[in-house]
């Protein structure tokens, strides 16, 4: 079956679309993939990955035409990150 493997590294997004047997698993179809040997900084067993943009185990089946996601750390605080609140209502006061 047909499905996409993605990571957003900072400098080089990756989109790739590959060919996995019908009873691939998120970690099998990242592996064959063959994603991990161009990031070696990626770290399974540490990183959370998904499918279409929600949290998914390694062990988890896929179906055709899913997008397999592995997600980076994230490196700033999220306390310390300014909120939007949707409105421009604030500026100005």
């Amino acid at each position: 079956m047909r499905i996409g493997v993605a990571y957003a590294d900072v400098a080089q997004p990756v989109w790739l679309k590959i060919d996995v047997p019908d009873t691939a698993t998120v970690q099998e179809a990242i592996e064959i993939s063959g994603i991990l040997k161009a990031f070696p900084q990626i770290d399974l067993g540490t990183q959370k990955v998904g499918i279409f943009g929600k949290l998914a185990k390694l062990d988890a089946p896929l179906k055709p035409g899913d997008r397999v996601e592995i997600y980076r750390p994230i490196i700033c605080d999220p306390s310390q990150v300014p909120r939007k609140n949707g409105s421009d209502d604030d500026e100005d006061e």
